[in-house]
This record gives C-alpha cells, sequence and structure tokens, in this order.
C-alpha cells in the first residue's frame, strides 16, 4: 500500500505531467480537484464527479468542522463513507475560510478564534486543531494551517503574517506527524506564501523545505490581484519549491488560468468556477464561455460544446438547457454543472497528452487562439 509518492512521466519547458499515487488511488497531473465544500460536489452525485474523470476532490475543514461536525464524520465512518466517495480527497486547512471572516475573527499567535457564519457560535482553531479535524474525517491530502493575507496590504504586514504562517506549519507539521495511523495514511502540503513579493516567497519556500512536507501549495493567489500578476508571481514561485514534489496553486481558475499555470510548473488545481458557473447558467466550452441565460440559444438546436464528450452534450441542446436555466430548474444546474466539469478534465487530459507528445507550446497557443480569440 502506497501512502505517497510523486512521479513524473515527462516535462515540455516548465510543464510537468506525473502521477500521485496514494492508498485510494492514483492521481493523474496536471489534476483538477472539483470543490466538494459540504461534503458534497453541488448538483453531483459523487458517481457522477467521478465519471467526469476526477480523480480526487476537495472537502472544507471550515465548513464541515461547523456543519455536520468533525466528530459526527468520524462517528459515521470518515468522509468518504460519509459521502460514498473511494477515491482521495484533499481537505484544506480552513485558514483561507477563516480569515475572510475579517469582522468575526481574531488572530493571535496562537491560532484563530472566530464566530460561526451559521449560527454565531465561538470557535477556536489552530494548527494543531486543524490536523486533529483533518484526521477525523479521513483526509488523504491535508494542508497545513496558514494565514492567507490580502496581497494589496503593506509589505511589512505581509512578511509577518507569512512568518507567522511558517511557524503554523511546523506545528501543524508536529500535530500531524503525531496522529498516530492517518500520518502513516495520509499526506501533509505546506503553503508558501508571501503574496506577489518574490524574496517573501522565497522565504517561505526556504522555510517549508526545512520542514519538510510531501507537496507544495502556492498559496494567496487568485483573490483579486489578477491573472497579469497571478502569472508575474508564478513565474518564480513555482521554481522556489521542490521539483520532485507535487505543486499546487490554491484556488485556481479559468481555463485561460489553468493553461498558464501548467506551462509555469504547477500539477494540482481546485476552483469552484466550473459547478458555481454552472449553477449560474455559465458553461465553458473549447471556443470560450457561453451565457446559457441568452435569448440567441432558445431555439440553438446543437449541442453546448461540439467537442465535448460528455453526456449533457450528448443528449441536450442548448435551448433545451436555456428553457431549464430561464426556468430555475434544478436540472439545469445538474446538467450544467456535469458539463463544466467534464470540460475542465477533457482539458486537464488534453494537457496531460500534449506535455506527454512535447507539443504543449502548440496546445496552449491554439487553446488561446481558439477559447480567447488571440
Amino acid at each position: 500500500m502506497t501512502r505517497f509518492a510523486f512521479s513524473i512521466h515527462a516535462t515540455d519547458g516548465k510543464a510537468r505531467t506525473g502521477t500521485i499515487q496514494m492508498r485510494r488511488g492514483e492521481i493523474r497531473t496536471p489534476a483538477f480537484m472539483p470543490v466538494g465544500t459540504a461534503a458534497t460536489v453541488k448538483a453531483m452525485k459523487p458517481e457522477a464527479v467521478r465519471a467526469t474523470g476526477a480523480d480526487i476532490i476537495l472537502g472544507n475543514t471550515y465548513h464541515l468542522m461547523l456543519r455536520p461536525g468533525a466528530e459526527r464524520v468520524a462517528r459515521l465512518g470518515g468522509l468518504h463513507k460519509f459521502m460514498n466517495w473511494s477515491r482521495p480527497i484533499l481537505t484544506d486547512s480552513g485558514g483561507y475560510q477563516v480569515m475572510s471572516l475579517s469582522d468575526l475573527r481574531k488572530i493571535t499567535e496562537e491560532g484563530v478564534t472566530f464566530a460561526s457564519h451559521i449560527d454565531g457560535s465561538r470557535h477556536n482553531l489552530t494548527p494543531e486543531r486543524s490536523m486533529e479535524i483533518q484526521r477525523l474525517l479521513g483526509s488523504d491530502i491535508v494542508m497545513a494551517f496558514d494565514e492567507c493575507p490580502r496581497a494589496d496590504q503593506d509589505r511589512d504586514v505581509i512578511a509577518r503574517s507569512m512568518e507567522m504562517s511558517m511557524r503554523w506549519a511546523k506545528r501543524s507539521r508536529d500535530a500531524f506527524d503525531s496522529g498516530g495511523e492517518h500520518a502513516e495514511d495520509a499526506a501533509l502540503f505546506g503553503i508558501q506564501q508571501g503574496a506577489l513579493d518574490q524574496g517573501l516567497r522565497q522565504n517561505s519556500a526556504d522555510a517549508l523545505r526545512d520542514i519538510g512536507f510531501d507537496g507544495y501549495a502556492i498559496g494567496g493567489l487568485a483573490v483579486g490581484e489578477g491573472q497579469e500578476a497571478m502569472f508575474a508571481t508564478l513565474d518564480f514561485a513555482p521554481g522556489q519549491l521542490p521539483a520532485d514534489r507535487p505543486r499546487y496553486l490554491m484556488g485556481v481558475g479559468k481555463p485561460d488560468d489553468l493553461i498558464g499555470a501548467v506551462e509555469r510548473g504547477v500539477d494540482m488545481f481546485d476552483c469552484v468556477l466550473p459547478s458555481r458557473s454552472g449553477r449560474n447558467g455559465q458553461a465553458f466550452t473549447w471556443t470560450g464561455p457561453l451565457n446559457l441565460r441568452n435569448a440567441k440559444h432558445a431555439e440553438d438546436t446543437g449541442p453546448l460544446d461540439p467537442r465535448c464528450i460528455c453526456p449533457t452534450c450528448a443528449t441536450y441542446s442548448r435551448a433545451y438547457l436555456h428553457h431549464l436555466i430561464k426556468a430555475g430548474e434544478i436540472l439545469g444546474a445538474v446538467l450544467m454543472t456535469e458539463h463544466n466539469l467534464s470540460f475542465y478534465q477533457q482539458l486537464m487530459q488534453a494537457m496531460r497528452d500534449a506535455i506527454g507528445a512535447g507539443r504543449f507550446a502548440q496546445f496552449a497557443a491554439d487553446f488561446r487562439r481558439d477559447y480567447l480569440g488571440r
């Protein structure tokens, strides 16, 4: 039984394709993880998520600790059994969600005290408690607890935050290692911080390397800085992290974000965009996004995307999907989410194939031409 192993099969420039081996299955990289915030990928059965090609999903520590509670999930057999997903699950640490509660939380060296957005109850989240919650959930890839400051803050503020996150990373490592059988089955990823600053990112990477993790995430991006600034940071940030470990860009992103990040050496992604956009009537296609609310689709008998192989595109017309979305029918959210998640997985497979064939640059150029019109 393999706890965690990462192998790189091919590279093309900075782009890499490989496999992460874990006891619950293999994860093909570059990988996109659908977001199952509250033990569900919204509007999708777990078996339907798997059918899109997803090897791994993401669960949310903050939301699950509040409802239904990590201890309850553990009593019910763990998150995999609870939600009927047998493959790997990555859980975030809860730090990002807590940090976004600016009016409801207080940060100290010990951790974060916050009020639940659900009922106002008070909670304390520390690196040790985050590791405990993720152990109770039965996570396969556990994320270190960190703080995610806004990128537009003063450098001194970002530096102090990053330094505290690195102290929290060491505490996360120590707490994870004392987790008994879970530590023997799961993997722990550290999170690089430092906003857009190359020097701070390097300091963060050095601290994480000294602690030692199975994989490394790039945090603090896709929080409003814009694609140009994000790509400028990704020009150096992945290369600061160990080359023999997976690199995970948290919370990204649009299809063209994924292409640009893979070009810069990123291996893993997660984002609510495909599922949230689907529920709101937006479809991602090889020729760009479509708004199915637009009247021009009302009598279009064609599929969402002729190049897509998902069941939605094989069975339903744009006209029908337009009707479902306009009528507010639940089936509209189901079919649109199924398509978007399938499109994202087809995009990841296409990137893996292109890297393996040594033609990623041409693939990226063709994609941008068709998707962005440039």
